[in-house]
């Protein structure tokens, strides 16, 4: 692993409750050893979302800021990532542009007879 490539945790499923403390221990230690700030995590094992899965990434997510990075999710089932948003967790997804500001000098079209700001 080089100094620009995030470190890689694949998550298996099915989730277990037991397995979460040492899934979040093994996110701190990546983001240790590494210095991207980010751990990808595969999900693409866990088998079909529910709230197990919502539980892990929530702790994994929380573990990975208290350590100073991020978590980024590789390979969602698009359920997980609907039931995520139905919980109100966003998280980044690898291969989907961030949402950001529009560059400088870039104006957004105005529908004419739209009063002035």
């Amino acid at each position: 692993m080089d100094a620009e490539t995030p470190a890689v945790l694949v998550l298996p499923g099915p989730v277990r409750r037991d397995d979460v403390p040492g899934l979040c221990a093994d996110v701190r230690a990546l983001l240790e050893a590494g210095r991207t700030g980010v751990v990808v995590c595969d999900v693409g094992g866990l088998g079909p979302p529910g709230l197990a899965a919502v539980d892990l990434l929530a702790r994994l997510e929380l573990t990975a800021r208290r350590a100073g990075g991020r978590i980024r999710l590789r390979n969602p089932d698009p359920a997980l990532g609907a039931l995520l948003d139905l919980v109100g967790l966003r998280f980044q997804v690898e291969g989907q542009i961030e949402e950001r500001e529009p560059a400088l000098g870039v104006e957004e079209a105005v529908e004419s007879g739209d009063p002035a700001v």
